[in-house]
């Protein structure tokens, strides 16, 4: 059975003492697999990766026959061909990487993939390297095109496998010899979920993603499905959702799964009037009204350029702007009050809703042409009255929040506290969730939160007042339940606790003290 045999030379002629070890290596029935030559301080060395043959003699006997050549200073049996420690530690950066690195030579073999580009495109065959691009199941092949000259830069795409969806950004460049020849290609991807993570920690405002959803109901799950598979289009999302579902979330993750360098920019067109609403939305020039600033200002539609702008409550927008909005909407163009000059914008749009915008476009109270062209790809967000099964995730995560933020004692919901939340039909949805957990971690005295501790609105909203928050206890358990939530609000209201003690009359020892007292910190 054949052998390998892997050997050192330090030699004096070099093109000598390799005539001379080619006569030994035939005369042992010996097969040159690889060889490399080395110069270093003046001394040169040669690597060999032998072969043995069915007459070979062992390699005690070999390497005897080798030691007697005149040209040969030293000759030792090494386990690594230095091209081998190489391979290995370019396989161990480029393994250790964050971004995912393919290449190929110019027949469009694949010559290496990383762990991460793996991964990112799901691919879990050990043996891809040798094997051609075309005839690998690949989900995207435009590296191949680069062997004809041609590259791309940040190109997204999206690729399912399984229940994931991967994003990333693909660049590629080719590679060329030293007289400009095309001798292959590399592809970098680059996943935009980290670019989003590093983006938001360089700015210090942090960004919702649809791995920051909290649930494992099927409703929350398909709902989610669908915004990852649209979000990387440029078409138009319509988030249908009652009051409090989370709609702005899903937005903001769809504007970080979709890989818009630009920022989020959130717009409420119910909170604000309607000649106000028009100027926020589309700028206006100076002097296009009193009180304009003399340089004019860009509307929310300039400043979400190369991002999202996020139209919550379209419904609630008036007729006269609603035409305005269709325009910016189909031609991407848009005039500043006050200017006749045309301006070119490419935010992509989401909207949200919580009414019937069908009823509404029958009644002649929104625009049938503007319905069409921001329900493209309408998205559903469940109420939680229908995702009862989060309801433990759910509050467990408030909790934890509230605890955080306001120093409390970790503490957990009982089994009686749970059913209370899950025998709720909660018609303000998860908005309501997160009122009801921080406001039972705030006036509970208890080790654990029970069902006594969970209070909702119309329960705490009762003539009685503080003994229906209070859940019928002692005098003195009230006043405590009292005491501890004003303590904690002007903890949210104050820079400080030294503030805070000054708000509300107590010195920052005493404050410090119902602190301790009240496991707040």
């Amino acid at each position: 059975m054949a052998a390998n045999i892997k050997l050192k030379f330090q030699v004096i002629d070099r093109v000598g003492a390799m005539a001379q070890i080619a006569v030994v290596l035939a005369d042992k029935d010996l097969n040159i697999l690889a060889m490399e030559v080395e110069k270093r301080d003046g001394a040169t060395f040669v690597y060999l990766d032998l072969e043995t043959g069915p007459q070979s003699p062992l390699q005690e006997a070999i390497l005897s026959s080798l030691e007697a050549i005149p040209n040969i200073l030293s000759v030792v049996s090494i386990r690594t061909m230095p091209q081998e420690r190489r391979e290995k530690r370019f396989k161990v950066v480029l393994d250790s990487v964050s971004d995912g690195i393919l290449s190929i030579n110019e027949e469009g073999e694949l010559t290496t993939i990383n762990r991460v580009a793996r991964g990112m495109l799901g691919l879990t065959d050990r043996e891809l390297v040798g094997r051609n691009l075309r005839d690998l199941d690949f989900p995207d092949t435009s590296l191949l095109s680069c062997l004809d000259g041609r590259t791309y830069h940040n190109v997204k795409r999206s690729i399912s496998h399984g229940n994931r969806r991967a994003r990333f950004l693909a660049s590629s460049q080719v590679i060329r010899d030293s007289k400009g020849r095309i001798v292959g290609a590399v592809e970098v991807l680059r996943d935009i979920k980290g670019l989003h993570e590093v983006a938001s920690a360089v700015a210090g405002e942090p960004q919702v993603t649809f791995d920051d959803m909290v649930g494992q109901s099927p409703a929350l799950r398909q709902a989610i499905a669908f915004a990852e598979k649209v979000a990387p289009t440029d078409g138009i999302v319509s988030i249908r959702g009652e009051s409090g579902t989370g709609k702005e979330l899903f937005a903001s993750a769809i504007h970080v799964a979709s890989g818009c360098r630009g920022p989020f920019v959130p717009v409420n067109c119910a909170a604000l009037p309607e000649n106000l609403l028009e100027s926020e939305l589309f700028g206006y020039v100076g002097g296009a009204f009193s009180g304009a600033k003399k340089e004019g200002r860009a509307g929310l539609f300039e400043t979400a350029k190369s991002g999202t702008i996020f139209l919550d409550e379209i419904a609630e927008m008036p007729a006269a702007l609603q035409a305005k909005m269709l325009r910016v909407i189909q031609d991407g163009k848009l005039r500043r009050i006050g200017s006749n000059e045309e301006i070119t914008v490419n935010a992509r749009v989401v909207t949200a809703t919580n009414r019937d915008l069908e009823q509404l476009v029958r009644q002649g109270r929104f625009r049938e042409d503007l319905y069409y062209r921001v329900n493209l790809f309408p998205l559903h967000i469940p109420p939680l009255r229908e995702r009862l099964e989060d309801i433990p995730l759910l509050a467990g995560h408030f909790l934890f929040q509230v605890n955080a933020r306001l120093g409390l004692r970790a503490r957990q919901l009982t089994a009686g506290a749970l059913a209370k939340l899950r025998s709720h039909h909660w018609p303000g949805n998860v908005r309501e969730l997160r009122n009801v957990i921080e406001r039972a971690a705030i006036l509970s005295g208890r080790e654990e939160i029970d069902a006594e501790s969970i209070r909702f609105s119309f329960e705490i909203s009762r003539p009685d007042g503080v003994a229906a928050a209070a859940g019928g206890t002692s005098l003195a358990g009230q006043v405590e339940q009292l005491e501890r939530r004003v303590i904690a609000e002007a903890l949210q209201l104050a820079p400080s606790k030294r503030q805070a003690a000054k708000m509300l009359g107590l010195s920052h020892t005493g404050l410090l003290k119902k602190l301790k007292k009240y496991g707040m910190g």
